[in-house]
């Protein structure tokens, strides 16, 4: 049961003067679950976590009509300003729908990286724990410290770096972004995405360039706290949904080999697939109940 636990939706008449611009042509239109859907099936993909692309209380009512329209949107993670003093109020509400999973804040187009490292965030999060929510983290590698004091805070809190923290692949630049993604993984409530990292890989994107970076994801947060997702409909702007799903299973595929050697084929490599691939997307955002 394989679970996309990255995906989009939009459509541009909401997005007036916003991202995407209509340089990025792949993706200056609107994405609806009917763009989706062949892609899903060529994948084998039995569900998404469909995840917030704007600031937006507004974009929290468009995200969950379309959960409780598709079954197989499994999830919503949406958007609340948590230092807002109606923030514990308006989660409580979202809470209630039972396909709505968690929050996402945009911090990497916060102009202070240290936004999520202050206690004016403390009704907002105490009111995460207790309606069950999670905690997507978009971040760029200089808010990786701010995002550790963040964690240590709550360690109840289930957290997870999206796109894996947009390393510098185009670059190929691993520092500091390693040395801070791995002070990460000490702390049993941080997990991570393999996503976004196709459009942070520029002319590195392919397996000798991406390796490195997917091998310091799984080498430090290991086979049961890493979950696939496509970022799609931006992986657009390079490749195509099911061209990215076959590479990542490539490079988890080539981590297992290289990590566990006396583990050879199809069959050592099914329980690591399985996890990364869907159960831990599930286990996360408490997605059994769909099933």
């Amino acid at each position: 049961m394989q679970i996309d636990a990255h995906q989009h939706f939009w459509r541009l008449a909401e997005r007036i003067g916003a991202w995407p611009p209509p340089e990025l042509a792949a993706i200056h239109r609107d994405f609806l679950p009917d763009d989706l859907l062949p892609a899903l099936a060529r994948a084998e993909i039995a569900g998404t976590v469909l995840v917030q692309s704007r600031p937006a209380l507004a974009d929290n009512i468009f995200m969950l009509a379309l959960a409780d329209q598709h079954a197989f949107i499994r999830g919503v993670v949406g958007w609340v300003d948590l230092k807002h003093a109606e923030a514990p109020q308006q989660l409580a509400r979202l809470a209630r729908h039972p396909k709505f999973k968690g929050v996402r804040p945009m911090l990497q187009d916060l102009p202070d990286p240290d936004w999520i490292d202050d206690p004016a965030l403390a009704p907002a999060i105490e009111a995460m724990q207790r309606h069950g929510l999670s905690f997507d983290a978009l971040v760029l590698p200089v808010h990786l410290p701010a995002l550790a004091r963040f964690a240590r805070r709550y360690p109840a809190l289930p957290i997870v770096v999206d796109h894996a923290a947009k390393p510098d692949i185009a670059e190929q630049h691993n520092q500091p972004w390693r040395h801070d993604l791995m002070a990460l993984t000490a702390l049993p409530n941080v997990w991570c995405k393999l996503s976004g990292l196709l459009t942070e890989a520029g002319a590195h994107a392919d397996a000798d360039g991406l390796a490195p970076y997917v091998d310091a994801v799984l080498d430090g947060f290991g086979v049961q706290r890493v979950m696939w997702g496509s970022d799609w409909p931006v992986v657009r702007l390079v490749d195509r949904y099911e061209a990215w799903h076959a590479l990542a299973v490539r490079l988890c595929a080539g981590w297992h080999a290289r990590r566990v050697p006396q583990a050879r084929g199809d069959a050592a490599f099914a329980e690591v697939r399985a996890a990364i691939f869907g159960g831990n997307a599930q286990r996360f955002y408490r997605l059994a109940q769909a099933f």
